[in-house]
């Protein structure tokens, strides 16, 4: 291993790293406060200058340590990107790309292991999840266009068409002033509305999004599995190596016992 893979995989420079990442967050949002700009404007632009010319430091680094194998890794392609976005020339009409500076604070998902373990088991649940988002846009749907034609033409503003059928009922799935703003006021116009909505939020709300969580914690703990047979696997050949060794040498111990004649004889 090169010197300079050492230094980039050691425990001291990632600490470093994610100091630097915790401190350039900070400053950042400081600067959206006038008060502090006002104090230490320019030592909060000092600061991210510094922060940011590790970072491209760092990313220089891993690019000499592993060459092409750098862009192998999708966490160095991420942290690459998220460099090269911040790098972006800012001036006049830029202000998106001054704003997408608090990317580099998404830095610490790459650094620390236990942030990458969840967003990698959250990657592995996609084709789960994309079937349970399936079936929630199919409830959706179905229930956007019965509110519709049930509700549209006492409610225009939120049930007059299928767009707004699926606004108003995306709060009522996050349950957000459900009752009193939404689901009351109908049921003055519509005493049994009731119905519909209790139905449509215990299919969203208590059934469909639930499932999300089922299938984001079993990919959890495939991921978790995974790694400990691996971790296993790789303690299982050191041990294998080791007492390959151990019997190496005992056999050799043994021969030269019986090559080394007796004391006296």
């Amino acid at each position: 291993m090169t010197p300079i893979r050492s230094l980039v995989e050691s425990q001291r420079f990632q600490r470093f790293i994610i100091v630097v990442i915790v401190i350039n967050a900070i400053t950042l949002g400081l600067e959206t406060s006038p008060a502090a700009m006002s104090a230490a404007g320019g030592l909060l632009f000092a600061l991210d200058r510094i922060a940011l010319a590790i970072f491209v430091v760092e990313i220089a680094l891993k690019l000499v340590a592993y060459r092409h194998n750098f862009f192998r890794d999708g966490w160095n392609v991420f942290d690459f990107l998220v460099v090269g976005i911040t790098l972006a020339p800012v001036g006049e009409g830029l202000s998106v790309l001054r704003a997408l500076r608090i990317l580099r604070a998404l830095r610490l998902i790459s650094v620390v292991p236990s942030m990458r373990k969840v967003v990698n088991a959250l990657l592995k649940a996609i084709p789960g999840m994309t079937s349970v988002l399936t079936l929630l846009l199919l409830v959706f749907y179905v229930a956007a266009v019965m509110s519709t034609k049930l509700f549209g033409a006492a409610f225009p503003e939120w049930f007059g068409s299928i767009g707004a059928s699926f606004y108003t009922l995306f709060q009522v799935m996050t349950l957000e002033s459900w009752s009193m703003g939404i689901v009351r006021p109908v049921m003055e116009v519509y005493p049994a509305a009731w119905l519909f909505f209790i139905v449509f939020i215990l299919l969203t709300t208590f059934a469909v999004l639930n499932l999300f969580i089922a299938i984001v914690v079993d990919a959890m703990s495939v991921t978790e599995h995974r790694e400990g047979e691996e971790t296993r696997r790789l303690v299982n050949v050191d041990h294998e190596e080791l007492m390959g060794e151990l019997r190496a040498l005992r056999s050799e111990i043994a021969q030269l016992r019986r090559d080394v004649p007796p004391a006296g004889s």
